[in-house]
């Protein structure tokens, strides 16, 4: 790609879930999943971008049982990932069911429809009706966690079948459900965090019966997305129905580190980039995609040495280089319906993609004169 210009991919059928393909760290591929009323017309598409000519190589895969409501890659073997789904039961009513799927192997026609292989049935029913996310542990393919009603489990996938280890849950008046949750990458990977309503709970696996941290009403609304800067430990992001994002340092939970609002309605999504942690993407129900630097709070605040014309400043090692600025530097606005998804490749830092309820999906590189302010 020699431009900056956006790569649109349009889908037969509306759509909310993506993933990056995490296990491929050499080629820009994405999944998608769809959201058809007919359930027997669900698919999966992989994406693949080349980066050379800008064309997009892609290919379609059956998912009859169900409409996709999340959906992600195994971070270990790009042949694997899950899906959350809504399926109709032996009784005719919907239910919330999640499965380990793996692509196949040989390419065939690109206008070919493949089946995929059904790898194991994650049943969550035991610990509650309402599926909301299996995320995989961040680095070992083995582990998943999901979140379903207040509970939060821990499953092996190493044995014959996935098998839960350890569950927490959440007890207080009412019985609160959670949204989601994610991994909190740092510390060996022993805590998980979730949200519910507009509060955010860390909690620790090796003693899940109480939570380690939490940011009480940490939005003035509901919150739906949360992401770690995995290059600062204690870090994390949220952003929500008050159309904030806000970031935190758990460690200080009263008060948000820094609040941006840059979108007119709800904020679905928030990534934090894993190489370059003050780029941050946010999606919006205003179909819009918006790229931050937010580097006062990134491990690279210094971006770019200066020009020639303006006053060097000076830093700790006396090399001349201005902190670069807290400000949007990119506002997409190729989609037409609310962006429920919006993902950083796994391949390459600076490109990433974005799906709308419509269907369409949306790639987009970071404009090169940020990049070169980054690298330089």
């Amino acid at each position: 790609m020699d431009t900056d210009n956006p790569i649109i991919y349009g889908l037969e059928f509306q759509a909310r879930a993506l993933s990056p393909q995490t296990a491929e760290a050499d080629i820009v591929r994405f999944l998608v999943g769809t959201q058809s009323l007919k359930f027997h017309d669900n698919q999966v598409h992989l994406v693949e971008l080349d980066e050379e000519t800008g064309s997009l190589k892609t290919q379609v895969f059956q998912h009859s049982i169900g409409e996709i409501w999340n959906l992600q890659a195994s971070p270990a073997d790009p042949s694997n990932f899950i899906t959350c789904y809504n399926t109709l039961n032996d009784e005719g009513i919907c239910q919330m069911k999640g499965a380990i799927w793996k692509l196949p192997l040989t390419e065939t026609d690109a206008h070919e429809i493949q089946k995929l292989e059904n790898a194991a049935e994650i049943d969550t029913t035991t610990y509650g009706s309402d599926l909301r996310i299996i995320t995989y542990h961040p680095t070992d393919g083995t582990k998943v966690v999901s979140v379903v009603d207040n509970n939060f489990v821990l499953w092996d996938l190493a044995a014959s079948a996935p098998k839960a280890v350890t569950q927490g849950t959440l007890a207080s008046k009412g019985q609160p459900k959670f949204t989601t949750g994610k991994w909190n990458p740092h510390n060996t990977c022993n805590q998980f965090v979730t949200l519910n309503d507009n509060h955010v709970r860390g909690w620790d696996f090796r003693n899940p019966t109480d939570q380690v941290w939490a940011i009480q009403s940490a939005h003035s609304q509901i919150i739906r997305d949360l992401d770690f800067n995995t290059n600062r430990q204690y870090i994390l992001s949220t952003c929500g129905d008050d159309g904030y994002m806000k970031f935190w340092d758990i460690r200080q939970p009263s008060e948000p580190v820094m609040s941006r609002m840059e979108h007119s309605h709800w904020v679905w999504s928030i990534r934090i980039n894993r190489f370059h942690d003050q780029l941050v993407l946010t999606s919006s129900s205003d179909s819009r995609v918006i790229l931050c630097s937010i580097s006062s709070i990134s491990s690279e605040p210094f971006g770019h040495l200066i020009s020639s014309e303006d006053e060097p400043a000076q830093t700790d090692d006396g090399s001349n280089k201005n902190k670069m600025e807290d400000s949007v530097v990119g506002r997409y606005e190729e989609h037409e319906d609310s962006v429920y998804g919006v993902e950083w490749s796994s391949a390459d830092p600076w490109t990433f993609a974005s799906l709308s309820y419509d269907g369409r999906l949306v790639i987009n590189k970071v404009p090169r004169k940020y990049k070169y302010q980054i690298l330089l």
